[in-house]
């Protein structure tokens, strides 16, 4: 009962008059879904005498026989708040899956429910050509064209304007109305009293009295004759409208001369949608027939049907639209007030926990960037599993709670095949999956600030403790280049940060070209805004392992594999320590231990092994935080699906592209072959042994400190060289090898 009172209530709203056949149609539809009577929708149409049929209403209601899509009450509803009624306010409750989060109340200045009808006083002494002259006064300069009408013709019984005259500027008639001793007629022509008079409140170029001959976007026109002339000017003077005329039409309505102040025709048309919006908002319903810069309005100093068209006020309300515009977003605003220092300073607040030690806290954002192909997604994955499941996550320790991973790129198989490699890669037990949640949203992308309020309304009652978004480029707004347009891109994040406090993550990739020689902040692709929004910048620049390097894995995946395969058919036996780090001796040991048919599949691993180790690329990951100290650079093998931390220190001594000195730098694509690349090294330790101690012989750490690498890389290289030896800790040629002394080799 309490719906039906609600939704026959809104029909109170809904003059039956200014519908259109389909809406009243519309109106009918609805009322039979919801459950009302013909009854109802009868004693509704009743209001509009002039089309009222009796029985109509229950002719029609009986071929409402429902639709595929049909009308609700949501139409009514919408209808309802066209025309000015307001919802009441709910003083909050918990949301639900599909509650709309904020902005039903943007610029709603009035509350209409306590507005009072303002009453307008028709002038007893009345002086026409005074109003006329102070109408002309405030909206022109003395060297403006105007255009007005005096001369109209009936059609259908309706007095329509002509063109009328728009070749006289305001300071003349003025001088003419002054000295025309009260017979305006004398100056502007004779009119019909049934009809009144017409003037365009924007000046004109004398030429026409279209919307091109508007030489200044100066005023719009509000108008309003389906409500009360009190309640109109109520609204009007609550809404503090810049209204330099404000001129009774001598029948239904005010017309307000809106200051607009626009510079050209297009600001001038946003400015009046945004005009006409907020009075509509706020209850005022404007006849959106008035957009036109060269739009007719009343004439005041002139009579229609007996009634005074009449100046009823001037420059009233804010001065200027930007003074209106400024006032209407401050009131609206939901910022907080300044705080004194002071007040606190005792008790400061707690600071949001650790998310990511020594990283990101929750409630932050933190960005993840890197080149095609580093992973970054898989990155993501595991730091997903690390929170679900409290772990660490390269080499941080992650908080443990509950994680929804927004899947932009990925059909729904392939992410959740992803998820479950993963899991198997770090061989880690799946304690708490329920922690995880996906919303695959693959071919169902929209703009970020559209996604925001659903994924706020999803995700409201889930408490998680980070979103992790991948990857931005599906969802980015704008022109990423667009230093402003990101900063309103990056603001959704804030906002759904702010809304369920908790972590945003995203991962976004490079720009195009070397990133070397860049600071880890100024790789990311775009606006810089990127890299200096989020409190938390995880940057991955791709290392080129050196063929030595390459070695030395390949030897310690080939031991990895022979101890395990031995394990597993209990051959292990005693094996030192250095053999177990010679691939040579594993392997010789295995061919001596194990059967023929074992030693092939043995075989087969430790090719597979090889393979891993030439396949997997080697990734360093630096940072920029806003919130912790800066920490050393993390390098990490992105073994597919995972990425591993160099526990070994094998990747510290390389450095990638342009930061490299410039016998090391690579080609432009950073591609050169293996020979290449072993000839800079022999050349660059060369250089470096003739002339890093000033032409005495260096020690192994003199040309490690002139390199920037490690004593233990210089060994490598001089064995790889093959023209120089150590000896006592120098570094010589061979042909100069000293008698004495102990030589490594």
């Amino acid at each position: 009962m309490e719906q039906r009172a609600d939704l026959l209530n809104l029909l109170n709203y809904i003059p039956p008059s200014e519908l259109d056949y389909q809406e009243w149609v519309n109106v009918g539809m609805a009322l039979k879904y919801e459950g009302y009577t013909a009854a109802d929708w009868d004693d509704w149409s009743r209001k509009d005498a002039a089309r009222y049929h009796t029985g109509e209403c229950f002719r029609k209601w009986g071929s409402f026989y429902g639709a595929a899509s049909p009308v609700t009450a949501g139409t009514v509803v919408q209808m309802a708040l066209d025309r000015g009624w307001m919802p009441p306010r709910d003083p909050g409750h918990e949301l639900d899956w599909e509650d709309m989060v904020g902005g039903q109340d943007d610029f709603v200045v009035v509350d209409q429910s306590w507005i009072e009808g303002k009453e307008i006083s028709v002038p007893k002494n009345w002086d026409p050509v005074q109003d006329l002259i102070r109408y002309l006064e405030t909206l022109f300069d003395a060297s403006e064209n105007v255009g007005y009408v005096t001369e109209c013709w009936e059609k259908d019984g309706k007095f329509l304007p002509s063109k009328g005259n728009y070749d006289r500027t305001a300071g003349k008639l003025i001088e003419e109305l002054s000295k025309c001793g009260g017979d305006m007629g004398a100056v502007l022509g004779d009119y019909n009293p049934e009809a009144g008079a017409w003037i365009r409140f924007n000046p004109m170029d004398g030429k026409g009295c279209k919307n091109e001959n508007i030489t200044d976007y100066r005023y719009a026109l509000v108008e309003s004759d389906s409500m009360d002339i009190d309640q109109q000017n109520a609204l009007i003077r609550e809404l503090e409208l810049p209204v330099a005329c404000l001129v009774y039409s001598g029948k239904k309505s005010l017309h307000a001369i809106v200051h607009i102040d626009a510079a050209d025709s297009r600001e001038y048309r946003q400015r009046v949608e945004f005009l006409y919006d907020i009075c509509k908002k706020n209850g005022l319903k404007v006849d959106t027939q008035n957009k036109n810069p060269s739009r007719l309005s009343r004439m005041p100093g002139f009579e229609r049907n007996g009634k005074k068209q009449f100046l009823v006020d001037t420059n009233i309300g804010k001065e200027s639209w930007t003074e209106w515009k400024e006032w209407i977003e401050s009131v609206n605003d939901d910022l907080p007030d300044p705080e004194s220092l002071e007040t606190v300073w005792e008790n400061l607040p707690e600071l949001a926990p650790c998310l990511i030690n020594g990283i990101l806290r929750k409630g932050h954002k933190m960005l993840i960037a890197g080149p095609s192909k580093a992973g970054k997604s898989f990155l993501q994955i595991e730091l997903c599993i690390s929170i679900a499941e409290g772990r660490e996550w390269m080499g941080w320790k992650c908080a443990k709670g509950r994680v929804l991973y927004v899947n932009l790129e990925l059909d729904r198989p392939s992410c959740l095949h992803r998820f479950k490699d993963v899991y198997d890669a770090l061989g880690w037990s799946p304690n708490h999956l329920k922690n995880i949640d996906i919303w695959n949203l693959r071919g169902r992308s929209i703009p970020m600030d559209k996604l925001a309020p659903r994924l706020i309304r999803r995700a409201a009652k889930k408490n998680y403790e980070a979103i992790i978004i991948d990857p931005i480029y599906k969802v980015i707004t704008g022109d990423e280049n667009s230093a402003d347009q990101m900063a309103n891109f990056c603001n959704q994040f804030d906002k759904v940060c702010t809304e369920l406090g908790c972590a945003v993550i995203y991962c976004h990739h490079h720009s195009k070209g070397s990133q070397g020689g860049k600071k880890s902040m100024d790789r990311a692709s775009g606006s810089g805004v990127f890299a200096r929004d989020p409190d938390a910048l995880l940057d991955l620049i791709e290392l080129e392992p050196t063929d030595a390097l390459l070695k030395q894995e390949e030897n310690k995946a080939i031991c990895e594999v022979c101890i395990d395969y031995l394990k597993h058919c209990n051959k292990l036996g005693e094996v030192s320590q250095d053999d177990m780090c010679s691939s040579v001796q594993m392997l010789d040991y295995c061919r001596e231990n194990l059967k023929s048919l074992e030693f092939k599949v043995l075989n087969v691993k430790v090719q597979e092994a090889v393979d891993r180790v030439h396949v997997r690329s080697a990734w360093r990951i630096e940072g920029t935080l806003r919130e912790f100290p800066k920490f050393q650079p993390v390098n990490v093998w992105f073994d597919y699906p995972i990425h591993k931390i160099d526990e070994s220190g094998a990747l510290k001594d390389i450095q990638p592209d342009d930061d490299k000195p410039s016998w090391q730098r690579g080609s432009v694509n950073n591609k050169k072959n293996a020979q290449s690349r072993k000839e800079d090294r022999k050349k660059a330790l060369q250089e470096a042994v003739e002339g890093c101690n000033f032409g005495e012989i260096p020690t192994v750490k003199d040309v490690a400190e002139y390199l920037g690498i490690s004593e233990r890389t210089v060994r490598d290289r001089i064995k790889e060289h093959g023209g120089y030896t150590i000896q006592d800790g120098e570094v010589v040629k061979k042909a100069s090898r000293r008698s004495a002394g102990k030589t490594e080799n």
